[in-house]
C-alpha cells in the first residue's frame, strides 16, 4: 500500500514528501492557485496551506481536503521530481509535521 508517511514544508506551497516506498521528492502545490471550489478556497492562503497534515497516508487539511497519494506517488516517480533512497537513509526528524491518525483526528474534531 502506498502512503505518505513524512511531509515538511521548505516554503511557500512546496511539500517535500516521504511515500512508503522510500521515494523523497519535492512537490509544487501551487497550481492550487489556479483551481476554484468551497474545498480548494481555504488552501491558497499559505497559512492554512501550510496545516496540512497525514491522515489515513494521504495528505489533509483540516477541511477535511485530501490528496491520493497514489497519484502523488506517480508523480514523484518522474525524475524531475523526486530522488530515490532507500528507507533507511532518510533522516527522519528532517520531516517536522506530525503523523496523525484517523482515530485522533476524529477526537480532535468532536
Amino acid at each position: 500500500m502506498i502512503e505518505v508517511i513524512g511531509i515538511r514544508r521548505p516554503c511557500g506551497f512546496m511539500l517535500e514528501l516521504e511515500i512508503s516506498d522510500g521515494t523523497v521528492g519535492v512537490r509544487d502545490f501551487g497550481s492550487i492557485l489556479q483551481k476554484s471550489g468551497p474545498m480548494v478556497e481555504p488552501l491558497k492562503d499559505p497559512t492554512y496551506f501550510a496545516q496540512v497534515f497525514i491522515e489515513e497516508g494521504a495528505l489533509t487539511w483540516p477541511n477535511g481536503y485530501d490528496w491520493d497519494p497514489i497519484a502523488l506517488h506517480d508523480e514523484m516517480k518522474r525524475p524531475a521530481y523526486c530522488s530515490r533512497r532507500t528507507p533507511s537513509s532518510i533522516r527522519r526528524p528532517a520531516f517536522s509535521i506530525p503523523i496523525r491518525t484517523i482515530m485522533f483526528a476524529a477526537v480532535a474534531r468532536r
